[in-house]
């Protein structure tokens, strides 16, 4: 199926009043963990779910992710083991694939795009590649059926906005808060102005991520008018903590579910 309409499609028929969307670290703490974790999120009640690439210097990620990034990559994980943990998990759930710029570029758009459509992906986010210079890889995304989704955050100047909004892919990630990702204790007050923002200057679902810890938070944010929220650290965390990470992060993911409900 095109990727932007399975994420169309995993938006409008949610379980939640928005979408659920954990991050996946790739490879992390092993692939075969990775894999049992990303079927734990889909058990749990994922709606869509965000597979990251570990990379040497992410320059978007707060220090749980990067932790998890390295692991991975000490454990061998590579963008080709990556794919074949989309193309399992695709199987289930839409993939929406993280990673920086230079993992793309090393094969180029239109390999990597093809790359991604062979392996089952809907969708790719980059975070380090500006709008200034996407014009190829959106054609490319857009030939072989992946959209490629942007990223605003709350310093994005309005007619900056407009710009991505109106060539966006899948939806917006709109980023809650000014920094990486991460867990923050309080947000709430922050989300309804930003979501209303971003929806002003698209025309598809908005997502909201960065900072969002608790079920609470996620349904705060879906109060406020977010078509789909993104938990990454907060998993992340767990797996690494945990001596059953699939279990743990099971349970957590099934507690965000509920706090959805519609």
């Amino acid at each position: 199926m095109d990727g932007p309409q399975r994420i169309a499609d995993a938006f409008a028929n949610a379980k939640g009043r928005a979408a659920l969307m954990p991050y996946l670290m790739g490879g992390f703490p092993t692939m075969e963990e990775s894999l049992r974790i990303g079927e734990a999120y889909v058990d749990g009640g994922a709606d869509v779910l965000e597979l990251g690439v570990p990379f040497s210097d992410p320059l978007a990620d707060g220090p749980v992710i990067h932790a998890a990034g390295t692991e991975a990559l000490r454990a061998g994980a590579t963008v080709a083991g990556v794919l074949e943990l989309c193309a399992a998990l695709s199987q289930r759930v839409p993939i929406v694939v993280m990673l920086y710029a230079n993992l793309v570029f090393a094969r180029g758009p239109e390999g990597f795009a093809a790359a991604l459509a062979e392996a089952g992906a809907s969708g790719l986010i980059v975070p380090d590649l500006p709008m200034e210079e996407s014009g190829a890889l959106l054609s490319a995304c857009d030939a072989a059926g992946i959209a490629l989704v942007p990223l605003v955050a709350p310093t994005t100047p309005d007619e900056r906005l407009a710009a991505i909004g109106a060539r966006a892919r899948g939806f917006v990630y709109t980023v809650s808060v000014v920094g990486t990702t991460g867990e923050r204790a309080a947000l709430s007050d922050q989300f309804g102005a930003v979501i209303e923002r971003t929806k002003a200057h698209t025309d598809v679902p908005v997502a909201l991520g960065f900072g969002i810890a608790s079920p609470e938070q996620a349904a705060q944010a879906a109060d406020a008018g977010a078509d789909g929220v993104i938990v990454g650290s907060r998993l992340v965390r767990a797996a690494a903590e945990s001596d059953d990470p699939a279990a743990a992060v099971g349970e957590l993911v099934s507690g965000f579910s509920a706090a959805l409900a519609r």
